[in-house]
């Protein structure tokens, strides 16, 4: 779902109409905010001042809002707004009615396949990572 096409199919489905790389913030601030801009460039894989300056546009668009961290006054976090939870409400029930139809096709064995294999990629793939960052 992440090639261009496919996104856009999805942003017609939700009736958004929003850039790819916002969208892809703004999905990201409502999943793990409060959630300093820092932290969202490095799950992003994107440079500070790119996502700043993206995160900015999205609290012009009145999607996210920017305040500084409770805990750490020097960091600026990003807040979802309730018109940003409506763009990531409508993007998830996009989502629900673009893959419905094709997993109501598959049996409840094939489902539990699936949610099997991916709990294991995440969970080897947050194992691979922590060997190479020497975290856990």
């Amino acid at each position: 779902m992440n090639l261009p096409g496919r996104e856009d199919l999805l942003l017609a489905e939700a009736g958004v109409s929003l850039d790819r790389a916002l969208f892809h913030l703004l999905v990201g601030v409502e999943r793990f905010g409060p959630i300093g801009v820092g932290e969202l460039a490095e799950r992003a894989g994107r440079d500070y001042t790119t996502i700043s300056r993206q995160v900015a546009k999205l609290a012009t668009l009145g999607l996210v809002e920017r305040r500084p961290s409770p805990a750490d006054a020097r960091v600026k976090e990003a807040i979802i707004t309730a018109d940003g939870r409506r763009v990531t409400d409508a993007l998830d029930a996009a989502r629900q009615r673009l893959a419905g139809p094709v997993l109501a096709q598959w049996s409840d064995r094939d489902l539990m396949e699936l949610e099997r294999l991916m709990r294991r990629y995440v969970d080897d793939m947050f194992g691979a990572m922590a060997k190479t960052t020497g975290g856990d």
